[in-house]
């Protein structure tokens, strides 16, 4: 799933390539990530750390457009480290991981992170993710999307009543938030309500300022929680 929404204003791009830091405890794969950016005329890597404690420092210091962050890492891992980077420098963090397990995903999303891919996506799905973080838009493993629901599937229930903050939605706020819940593009939402994309996006922020969200990522995650939507229904 490819989410479009609203980031921080910390760490917004400026004009020129976009930088970013590379954090991941093994030199190897530091390099093998450089050399796949590098090769991008409007990427720059900028700085990498071996651990989350020299991410922070570095990401204070750089204040690249994304970082992107290992899980497992000495001193600290990088869910601590990106928690600290989120909530303090609102740093666009794209999780990168070989471990996939829902645990991981789910307090990923829930701290803010902008995007969540496996290790061993195609060197063209990072890139693009970089890209697509570095626009403020959010972004997620399709194939961690569906275990995504299939665990809220199980973990949620709906509630008697609707939560006091999506009564804040009009009715067709509320149609274009079930429709980002199930993964779908603006394009395809377009669609779906046979409107204009722009008129979807129109929506999708004022869906976001209403519920005080941070981007889509965030909103989907809301979805499920307050049991507005049910995965089990999903197509």
């Amino acid at each position: 799933m490819s989410v479009t929404g609203a980031a921080g204003t910390a760490g917004a791009p400026a004009a020129g390539p976009i930088s970013v830091l590379i954090a991941d405890d093994q030199r190897l794969v530091r390099a093998g990530f450089r050399v796949i950016l590098a090769g991008e005329p409007d990427i720059a890597v900028v700085g990498e750390a071996a651990d989350g404690i020299e991410a922070i420092r570095l990401t204070r210091s750089l204040a690249p457009d994304v970082v992107l962050m290992d899980i497992r890492m000495p001193n600290m891992d990088g869910l601590a480290a990106a928690k600290q980077l989120i909530t303090s420098c609102g740093s666009r963090v794209l999780i990168l991981t070989t471990f996939d397990a829902d645990e991981y995903v789910y307090e990923a999303l829930r701290m803010g992170a902008s995007g969540f891919l496996l290790k061993d996506a195609p060197p063209d799905q990072l890139i693009g993710a970089v890209r697509s973080v570095a626009a403020g838009n959010a972004l997620i493993d399709p194939a961690i999307t569906r275990r995504l629901i299939r665990r809220f599937a199980h973990a949620v229930r709906p509630p008697a009543l609707q939560p006091a903050q999506l009564r804040e939605l009009t009715s067709r706020e509320l149609d274009v938030l079930r429709l980002v819940a199930r993964g779908l593009s603006n394009a395809e939402i377009a669609g779906e309500l046979v409107v204009e994309e722009s008129t979807v996006k129109t929506h999708v922020s004022r869906i976001l300022l209403k519920l005080g969200l941070r981007d889509r990522v965030q909103a989907v995650v809301i979805a499920y929680e307050s049991g507005f939507v049910i995965p089990d229904d999903q197509p």
